[in-house]
């Protein structure tokens, strides 16, 4: 059945442009996030001073007349300690869909987890973690991230921490409240008369369907979670040197702009094109997988 749902959903996805173009994208990302350190042309933690700021260049993809001639064989040009940008974004990738996705995953985990205790368990207990959830919700994003990393200081760890802070109890509340609804329909309680465990009616009756609408919601903020990151390493609290995230290409972009304006460009058109991509599949996925689609499998 899963299988013939996921056919129905490929074929449909095919008639969405938004939806292959954000498909292909987010292919391409994790690819270059996987191979990365195979196909980087340079290491991306090398400084040599004297090729710093040197211009893109697609000449050198295909002779190595740099020494000779003078020729650039950089295609994203260098920075200023001499460090080929190209390498640097390609790493990057790795460092936005390990720790966005990384969160997302276990921020889903975390949530799920939560979400079945809470509308599924005591009045009591869901009281509690209804009151925990929306106390977590009562920060800003912004500064709940902002405030953690300077007392934590600057790590992934860290960041993982927050990030998963920040999203968790959003899938707590959506799998509480879907838990809620599905445990008072007539067929649940057909199981309970008939002696059905409460495990299984929670492994086999209600996560599965819960799970649909909880995977388009991650899927949708992967994105979130990599501006998040970006944005938090581009302040000095995300990532921390020397590891080169998007947020730290940026950074050192700003710093010089002037004399070399292509590394911002390297930094900022990954991270918008990585954003589009996960949200054009998203709203795909979500438009998609519409419970009209279940009655026709």
């Amino acid at each position: 059945m899963s299988s013939r749902v996921a056919i129905l959903v490929l074929r449909r996805l095919r008639s969405d442009p938004l939806g292959v173009v954000g498909l292909l994208i987010v292919l391409a990302v994790t690819i270059c996030a996987i191979v990365g350190p195979v196909i980087t042309p340079y290491d991306p933690f090398k400084i040599n001073v004297t090729e710093r700021f040197r211009p893109p260049s697609v000449i050198g993809l295909f002779d190595d007349r740099e020494r000779t001639e003078g020729i650039s064989n950089h295609f994203f040009g260098t920075d200023n300690l001499g460090r080929d940008v190209f390498s640097r974004v390609l790493a990057g990738t790795r460092v936005a869909i390990g720790v966005g996705g990384g969160s997302i995953i276990l921020a889903f985990a975390i949530g799920l987890i939560l979400g079945l205790i809470a509308g599924y368990g005591p009045r009591w207990l869901d009281s509690f973690l209804l009151l925990l959830f929306d106390s977590i919700y009562s920060f800003p994003t912004v500064i709940l991230g902002l405030t953690v990393m300077t007392l934590l200081g600057p790590s992934i760890a860290a960041l993982l921490f927050i990030m998963i802070i920040i999203q968790a109890p959003g899938y707590a509340r959506l799998v509480r409240t879907a838990t809620l609804s599905i445990k008072g329909s007539e067929y649940i309680l057909a199981i309970q008369s008939l002696g059905g465990s409460q495990s299984r009616i929670l492994l086999v009756h209600i996560l599965p369907n819960i799970v649909g609408p909880l995977l388009i919601l991650a899927s949708m903020d992967i994105p979130a979670m990599i501006a998040l990151e970006a944005g938090l390493t581009y302040l000095g609290l995300g990532i921390p040197p020397p590891a080169p995230s998007w947020g730290r290409i940026l950074q050192e972009g700003f710093g010089t702009i002037r004399e070399a304006p292509w590394i911002v460009i390297a930094g900022g058109i990954p991270l918008v094109v990585t954003t589009l991509g996960f949200t054009f599949l998203g709203e795909a996925l979500r438009d998609l997988l519409d419970p009209k689609l279940r009655r026709i499998v």
